[in-house]
């Protein structure tokens, strides 16, 4: 089948993968244009970017579509059958969902219609979701209301982190767009109800609210890991928190309550594991302590 791929990050790397392995004739990858990255802020192409090029495909970095219609020209001259799309980033507009044969197909990391949006893996864990998976959605103009064509579940457990879903749910995309290209499913509308949105997600989300509970408290470390990652403040310093878990104890929500760095919670207590100070490598909460100590009373703002 002859098709565009059109995706940037770590989580559309296996599909293109899966595609290009499974035969399919792939005219152009899409994905955003190489950003700024390290100290020297050079020039460093997206995953998928470096991916294609690996697998020697024709790579296309356009900054918009939406007013661009030589872009839009040029991605109907490719005379696709289908356009398969993985957070891509930029919005489609019409005449581009109309170009391919069978349309564009989203791979959604979500049980639409919940955690419609930018975000559905870190919104399915801060919300406490039991499961989340992915569905393959033929495209349209809303942000995903667009019909479902296959969906899969996943479990979420209680340690699992933004991360660790987000590469399970990668693998169970790519293999489920093969099976969609494959089988053709008839198309089935989303539900009207239990619809809901999954936010952008900014640096100042991950700061830590004591008052919140220590289960609520866990499940944004675990959701925001490993960004856009949480974080307190410690003697004026920005304390980065990678894992947590919750622990015994109460007090004043922020309050350090013994040598082991277990923090009060506005119900309920956590335990810093893993943690990095400004400056200074990842390290277990142990490490930080024997290096500089945190008597109890402490208080982290």
């Amino acid at each position: 089948m002859r098709l565009a791929f059109m995706g940037s990050p770590d989580f559309a790397v296996p599909a293109l993968r899966a595609l290009h392995a499974a035969g399919h004739e792939i005219a152009a990858v899409y994905c955003q244009q190489p950003r700024p990255a390290g100290r020297g802020q050079s020039l460093r192409p997206c995953p998928v970017h470096k991916a294609a090029e690996v697998l020697g495909l024709e790579v296309r970095t356009p900054r918009r579509l939406r007013t661009d219609m030589e872009a839009q020209q040029a991605f109907a001259e490719l005379n696709l059958d289908v356009a398969v799309v993985a957070a891509y980033g930029l919005i489609l507009p019409q005449a581009m969902l109309d170009a391919p044969k069978r349309g564009c197909l989203n791979i959604h990391a979500s049980l639409l219609p919940r955690w419609r949006g930018a975000g559905p893996i870190h919104a399915s864990v801060l919300a406490g979701d039991t499961e989340t998976g992915i569905t393959i959605m033929q495209m349209e103009a809303g942000l995903d209301t667009g019909p479902m064509l296959l969906a899969e579940a996943l479990p979420i457990g209680p340690m699992d982190t933004a991360a660790t879903l987000h590469n399970h749910l990668a693998e169970i995309g790519a293999r489920l767009v093969l099976r969609a290209l494959a089988e053709n499913p008839l198309p089935r509308p989303q539900p009207e109800d239990g619809v809901t949105y999954a936010p952008k997600l900014t640096r100042e989300d991950g700061r830590i609210d004591w008052t919140q509970s220590a289960t609520a408290i866990d499940r944004r470390i675990r959701a925001f890991e490993p960004w856009p990652g949480t974080f307190s403040t410690l003697d004026g310093e920005t304390l980065k928190i990678l894992s947590a878990t919750p622990a015994k104890g109460s007090g004043l929500p922020g309050t350090v309550l013994d040598a082991k760095l277990t923090i009060a919670c506005g119900t309920g207590a956590i335990r810093l594991v893993r943690v990095q100070l400004p400056g200074r490598q990842a390290m277990d909460a142990d490490a930080l302590l024997r290096g500089r100590p945190i008597p109890p009373g402490t208080v982290l703002g």
